[in-house]
């Protein structure tokens, strides 16, 4: 009876934990749900700043700046909580096939993430470690670290190159996305409209304030798409969790079930045995008896 017990307090702890995986992985889910509300709006915004900058451009394109030395930024957008597989190994090993296919060995790296970061606590080449998003409401807070970052590496005489490492959605793997120098080159423009657009601004101060919008917005679209894969890979992960704790479950549930088969068989053997050893002195005494009527 101990083993049977030990397994059903086993198993029970097993459903414990099953509960949770469940309510972590449903959360993880009604995330995502949020997440592609807030995508959508910030999607529209990014591509209206596109717009712009592409009108804009179309008249003033010696406004864009142009530099022969770039400072070399990777931004790696890995996960704050665990529970999502190899989430950030898929990500490190991508960024390291890409600097050795483009030949950039040593750029600075900035890593958010708690689970990422703790993977390049060593590294040297990270210039910034930034806590991530647990949920969608915290993605400014990382994003304004992230700004600040980069504000602080930006000089007068060395343009940057900006490139993001983040998941796509829907499984689709791992995507970079060159945010610095912004747009296309005016060069690949036609201008939309026959006249320029009315500014308020000198073209070169207009430029530059819409290369910060275009970046804040930017960064923040792709921290909500990291976030939105982030959680799809959780939910996956924890599906999966989930259905071996439940087939562990009913594992466990079957020994108990046999074990107690057990336990009752053994039970109706000490029955019976203990009625047959009753049986026995009960039939010698009536054999007793008869034998003592016969001699009278």
């Amino acid at each position: 009876m101990s083993r049977r017990r030990e397994l059903e307090r086993h198993r029970h702890t097993l459903d414990e934990t099953r509960e949770i995986m469940n309510s972590m992985k449903t959360l993880a889910y009604m995330e995502t749900r949020k997440l592609a509300r807030f995508l959508d709006a910030q999607r529209s915004v990014v591509a209206h700043i596109e717009t712009v900058a592409g009108d804009f451009l179309g008249f003033y394109p010696e406004t864009f700046p142009q530099s022969d030395k770039l400072l070399q930024v990777y931004l790696l957008l890995g996960s704050e909580r665990g529970f999502c597989g190899e989430f950030n190994e898929t990500l490190l090993a991508e960024t390291e096939s890409h600097m050795q296919d483009s030949g950039i060995n040593t750029p600075r790296l900035i890593a958010t993430g708690r689970k990422l970061c703790d993977r390049l606590a060593k590294d040297p080449r990270v210039i910034a470690f930034i806590d991530g998003a647990n949920v969608a409401e915290e993605v400014e807070k990382t994003l304004i670290q992230i700004i600040n970052n980069l504000t602080g590496l930006r000089t007068q005489d060395e343009a940057m190159a900006l490139r993001v490492f983040y998941h796509e959605p829907e499984g689709e793997g791992v995507a970079m996305t060159q945010i610095l120098p912004p747009f296309e080159q005016p060069g690949k423009r036609v201008p939309i409209f026959s006249h320029p657009p009315l500014l308020n601004l000198q073209p070169k101060a207009f430029l530059a304030e819409l290369i910060d919008h275009y970046l804040f917005a930017a960064l923040h679209q792709i921290l909500y798409v990291s976030l939105m894969a982030e959680n799809q890979h959780r939910v996956q992960h924890l599906e999966g969790a989930v259905r071996h704790l439940e087939d562990k479950s009913a594992d466990l549930l079957h020994r108990c079930n046999l074990l107690r088969q057990e336990e009752i068989i053994e039970e109706i053997e000490v029955i019976l045995l203990s009625t047959d050893s009753l049986d026995k002195p009960l039939h010698k005494r009536k054999s007793l008896t008869t034998s003592d009527s016969r001699k009278e």
